[in-house]
């Protein structure tokens, strides 16, 4: 990961040098700008491999930012913000951030959120090959859609596949429950959480050790579900 290039977009000095210094042994180079058009001006420039967005900045809207990004860029984009409400996070997931981080944060979380996005960014270009895909004790084919612990085959229904397939592809990723429901079912109606409750947990069944403590498709409350590839 010490190839990576990170963006922090924040106005204030003591923030942006906070996570200079929580990300000194995870990355290579970090960048920094102070505010939105300044932000979006590096990034164009340079294709960091993850951004570091701050909300409250001075010259425009952080979900502006977000969504400008996210137009060209496949880069994770990681949220920083003091405000806490669910309805504001899934909306910032809805218009394209890959994480949401709260102040103030634990610098050893943050860079493990940092890394879990890394993970999922590298994830996304592998999953995108017709190549299997390692998860854990898991192999998944999703081109001849067959799932393998050791010699067991265990079988998904389709819906399950599109899940895996959904989650595998985005893991470290938050995904909010309407992002998953259109890209399974693709629709935009219906109650997402009452589709996904009986899907995700028939999938947790099937593909956790421990379905009642899951640790590879993790419950994000009021938001969604994140899929963490084990290390």
């Amino acid at each position: 990961m010490l190839a990576d290039t990170i963006l922090i977009i924040d106005d204030e000095p003591q923030i942006r040098r906070v996570v200079k210094n929580a990300l000194a042994n995870e990355v290579s180079t970090v960048l920094e700008a102070s505010n939105g058009a300044e932000g979006l001006a590096v990034a164009s420039a340079e294709r960091p491999t993850l951004v570091v967005l701050d909300l409250g900045l001075p010259d425009m809207a952080g979900i502006d930012v977000c969504r400008s990004l996210r137009s060209w860029s496949a880069a994770p984009i990681v949220v920083l913000s003091a405000r806490h409400s669910d309805h504001e996070k899934a909306s910032l997931l809805d218009s394209g951030a890959d994480d949401y981080i709260t102040k103030p944060f634990s610098n050893v979380e943050f860079a493990a959120r940092i890394r879990a996005n890394l993970r999922r960014a590298q994830a996304s270009q592998i999953a995108a090959s017709v190549q299997p895909m390692q998860i854990g004790s898991l192999v998944a084919d999703f081109t001849a859609r067959v799932l393998r612990r050791g010699s067991e085959t265990i079988h998904l229904t389709p819906i399950e596949w599109e899940l895996l397939r959904a989650f595998a592809t985005q893991a470290g990723r938050t995904l909010t429950h309407q992002q998953i429901f259109n890209a399974v079912w693709g629709r935009a109606f219906g109650d997402p959480q009452q589709y996904l409750r009986v899907h995700v947990a028939n999938l947790r069944r099937k593909i956790e050790t421990d379905p009642v403590r899951p640790q590879l498709i993790v419950t994000e409350p009021g938001v969604g579900y994140r899929f963490e590839l084990p290390r």
